[in-house]
């Protein structure tokens, strides 16, 4: 096998995510899943710093046209970056289990969403170059991958925040097996994903059969 065969096994692992295309702090929670079910074993796709970046690489274009550019000129992830990603995700996680469980949030995880949140302030300011009066975006993360953690920190609050907002539409998978969130899309939409809901009914028709047979 030549080198343009082989892959990059951290890509793969990227691309195997079950469920992509949510509101981008729900597609960080769900960086963690289970493969195969009920007896199946946990996932987690960002193992290490290095698929963190490719995560981000993946995610760029949800972002705003500056951080996008920036982040493609960006050193790769170092531990502490990769440690800010894993800290926001555990908070983003236990806050979607109390919004789809009417549960009360921890302080904790609340202080660690808001602190990201207040760093995805930006701004426009007015400045004087070659004799013209410009004007020039600022923000108040510098670091562009921390400027994104800071975007989907406010994304998550506009997400979590009540009625009108799309938190009435957030749910937990009910498939028995199934750690992800999904945003109900659509009247008939009840699980995450197909596969979820074609498990479900496998698992039902299988019940009433031996039901029956009893």
């Amino acid at each position: 096998m030549g080198e343009s065969d082989m892959q990059d096994p951290r890509s793969t692992a990227i691309e195997e995510l079950p469920l992509t295309g949510e509101p981008l702090p729900l597609d960080l929670v769900n960086t963690v899943y289970i493969k195969g079910g009920v007896r199946g074993r946990m996932i987690d796709a960002l193992a290490e710093p290095p698929d963190l970046d490719v995560w981000l690489a993946a995610q760029r274009v949800r972002f705003p046209a500056p951080v996008a550019d920036e982040m493609l000129r960006a050193a790769p992830a170092d531990s502490s970056l990769f440690d800010d990603f894993l800290g926001l995700r555990r908070s983003l996680r236990a806050l979607a289990g109390v919004c789809t469980a009417s549960g009360t949030a921890e302080p904790a995880d609340l202080a660690v969403l808001n602190t990201w949140a207040r760093r995805a302030a930006s701004w426009q300011e007015l400045v004087q170059e070659e004799g013209l009066i410009t004007v020039i975006g600022r923000r108040s993360e510098d670091d562009p991958r921390r400027a994104a953690l800071a975007r989907i920190a406010a994304e998550a609050v506009a997400l979590f925040a009540g009625a009108g907002t799309g938190a009435e539409l957030l749910r937990a998978c009910p498939a028995p097996g199934c750690v992800l969130y999904f945003v109900k899309s659509h009247s008939r939409r009840e699980w995450c994903t197909v596969g979820c809901g074609n498990r479900v009914r496998v698992a039902r028709h299988s019940r009433r059969g031996r039901d029956a047979g009893r």
